[in-house]
């Protein structure tokens, strides 16, 4: 398993950025959200295998521990999309 630094580099190497006001890496291009609580958790292996994982036409993914709601999905989509 990576350190939080590595998952950090693997995370960067495929366009994510984090976010501080969210503490999530953001993929707008591949409209992908990871909370940083899921990256900590997770091993190298799941985290590369969420990113290569496709993301319908018109739609988000988000990698949380705890699914969050719609509401606050919609307005995470709202405050990120600006």
């Amino acid at each position: 398993m990576l350190t939080v630094e590595g998952k950090k580099q693997v995370l960067e190497d495929a366009g994510y950025a984090y976010s501080f006001d969210r503490l999530s890496y953001i993929n707008r291009h591949a409209r992908k959200v990871f909370s940083i609580e899921f990256v900590q958790d997770n091993s190298e292996a799941k985290l590369k295998a969420c990113i290569n994982q496709p993301t319908a036409p018109g739609e988000w993914k988000f990698y949380f521990n705890l699914e969050p709601s719609d509401s606050v999905k919609r307005e995470f989509l709202r405050s990120i999309t600006r």
